[in-house]
């Protein structure tokens, strides 16, 4: 952090007697009116461009544009910091901020709360004020007197001035098929369906073998849909709720361009878990026009009320908001709880401190500061990886992690053995403050079952289906050039779900930064039976024959991973998939099962 104005310190100029500098030659002196309006003039500049990315997501779908999109996605990830910066370094040009008195900071934010009675983001402007206010005090300001440690203005009701974020249809009055084939065209899709009643029918006779019977519409009866759509990789996404009596039902409808520029729905999707998948933080973020972002998250929340609400603005692409919410709910249950912050389930891993509090489901990971060999990684290059990641689209199989600075836990939660060994492993990370220990960096992840502890537990046929997941895990991220490098079973987790994912990620690389090469044979008999390699493998050089001997001791283990993945043994996969990143050819992840999938249901028949 940048200059840190001293606790409770006293302007030096006002001390002396001297007016600060102020740009407004002439003028009176900007008071905390006018700071507050340059505080929210940098985030309503940043979600301008928010919005704008946004609105660019429907014309890379419909031209077909994939890697634009998948772009789109990776720089706006960057966007929020930067106005950060930029608004941050517009107070201490123009407004001298670090001269700035106690009395004048507190007032700013009473300022601040004035401008926001009628906005329509305020919960995410009320974050930008924390982070350019953190970009500039000491931590010891970090309270409410001096920023929004909780919300001051509400999200309730507040109604855009465009459009409604979400739109009702009432299949009472035109019948069903009516009512959706309405709802698709209100969207205003800038290209042709290829057969819009077919799409129809096929999203109500998937609705019939959902319920197993067709129930009589009641009084009540509609269908809800967010505004906008959501747009990740090839795919757009409307979603909504049917209710009819006591029924209220989620829904996704996944549309797709076909190669000829004419859209066609590939499932219908009313399962609350695949719905809950979609916005799984194990895969890329949506892009989704929003005005109202409350609104959207407050539906979202309705449908999938095992989401969090600071994952569902994750994942809408407002990650910063989502740390907010999350620190909140943090520190909102160590307020109601009282075990302790002790080391996570599993191996200790040889970068990281990974800890976890037992009642609250994720994992804290602290990057040491000597990372010993054979690891040839530091803690600038851990970090790259670890934004790689985020930037990347995660196709569900690798999980995302939120990034803090500067977090405040209390001694007295804290095992003493944990406490020790970040002194010992990661000093330069700790800050030991009274009752309290700071940790200056970390990454924080929902808490997963190691996969290697899992397999310890179970043995036989009990173990095929995770470890064809497993297998399935490893090819999905070549497919989206991702090499994971370490692939032992430890650094793979099972989710709520059971599906396996990748968590561990210093040895992370791109699929077409590898070369995969078969292992020559042996200059001599004598070295293939002295047990030592008679290859030398450089960096980045990866042999998939190796893979089965560190992999795959365990014979149920090998018989499971060798019935489906015995590909992935041989170096033929790696350069097949390789060649075809190369060649520009982004492939297809669908966040649902391929049995959902209306051509899997009908093939390319007409029905």
């Amino acid at each position: 952090m940048s200059n840190p104005v001293p606790p409770h310190a006293a302007s030096p100029a006002t001390e002396a007697g001297i007016a600060p500098f102020s740009p407004y030659a002439g003028d009176a002196e900007p008071g905390p009116p006018v700071i507050a309006r340059a505080i929210l003039d940098g985030f309503n500049r940043h979600y301008l461009l928010f919005r704008n990315a946004s609105r660019q997501a429907q014309r890379n779908f419909e031209s077909g544009n994939a890697i634009a999109q998948r772009d789109a996605v990776r720089n706006r990830i960057a966007f929020y910091d930067i106005r950060v910066s930029e608004a941050a370094e517009r107070l201490r040009h123009d407004f001298r901020a670090e001269t700035l008195t106690d009395a004048m900071w507190a007032r700013i934010k009473v300022e601040y709360i004035g401008l926001l009675i009628n906005h329509k983001q305020p919960e995410l402007a009320e974050t930008f004020f924390n982070s350019v206010c953190c970009r500039i005090l000491h931590r010891s300001y970090f309270h409410n007197d001096f920023i929004f440690y909780r919300p001051a203005v509400s999200t309730e009701y507040i109604e855009a001035d465009s459009q409604p974020a979400w739109r009702s249809y009432y299949p009472t009055r035109g019948g069903l098929a009516h009512t959706v084939e309405r709802l698709l065209l209100d969207y205003r899709w800038g290209l042709p369906f290829v057969d819009l009643k077919r799409d129809v029918r096929r999203v109500i006779r998937a609705l019939h073998r959902h319920l197993g019977h067709w129930p009589r519409l009641a009084f009540n009866a509609q269908i809800q849909v967010l505004a906008t759509p959501f747009f990740r990789g090839k795919a757009a996404y409307i979603i909504g709720r049917a209710i009819n009596g006591d029924l209220d039902l989620p829904f996704a409808l996944p549309l797709y361009r076909n190669h000829s520029g004419q859209l066609y729905i590939d499932a219908a999707l009313f399962e609350r878990e695949h719905i809950r998948h979609l916005f799984s933080l194990s895969r890329a973020y949506f892009l989704v026009d929003m005005e109202v972002p409350s609104a959207y998250v407050a539906f979202l929340h309705d449908l999938l009320p095992e989401t969090s609400r600071a994952e569902l603005y994750t994942m809408l692409g407002l990650g910063k908001q989502g740390k907010t919410m999350f620190y909140r709910e943090l520190f909102q249950h160590l307020r109601h709880s009282s075990d302790r912050f002790t080391f996570a389930p599993g191996i200790k891993g040889m970068v990281m401190i990974v800890f976890t509090l037992p009642s609250f489901p994720f994992v804290f990971k602290v990057i040491k500061d000597v990372i010993a060999p054979p690891k040839e990684v530091d803690r600038k290059l851990v970090r790259e990886k670890y934004l790689l990641v985020k930037r990347h689209d995660r196709v569900g199989r690798m999980a995302d992690s939120l990034e803090f600075s500067d977090v405040a836990l209390p001694r007295a939660r804290c095992d003493p053995a944990l406490i020790e060994e970040l002194r010992q492993l990661a000093p330069s990370m700790l800050e030991e403050d009274g009752d309290s220990i700071v940790i200056r960096h970390l990454y924080i992840e929902r808490r997963m079952k190691p996969l290697n502890v899992w397999l310890d537990e179970r043995s036989g046929d009990a173990i095929e289906g995770i470890v064809r997941d497993y297998g399935n895990a490893l090819r999905e991220l070549a497919i989206a050039n991702i090499f994971p490098g370490d692939m032992l079973f430890k650094n793979f987790g099972l989710t709520r779900a059971g599906r396996v994912v990748f968590y561990d990620y210093d040895e992370i690389e791109y699929m077409t930064d590898c070369d995969f090469r078969r292992i020559p044979p042996p200059p001599s008999p004598e070295f293939e039976m002295s047990g030592e390699a008679w290859y030398t493998g450089h960096k980045n050089e990866v042999y998939p024959e190796e893979f089965g001997t560190f992999l795959l001791y365990r014979p149920d283990v090998r018989a499971a991973f060798t019935k489906y993945h015995a590909d992935l043994l041989q170096p033929a996969f790696w350069q097949q998939t390789k060649a075809r990143i190369q060649a520009g050819i982004v492939e297809d992840f669908f966040p649902y099962p391929q049995a959902l999938r209306f051509s899997h249901r009908y093939g390319k028949h007409r029905d």
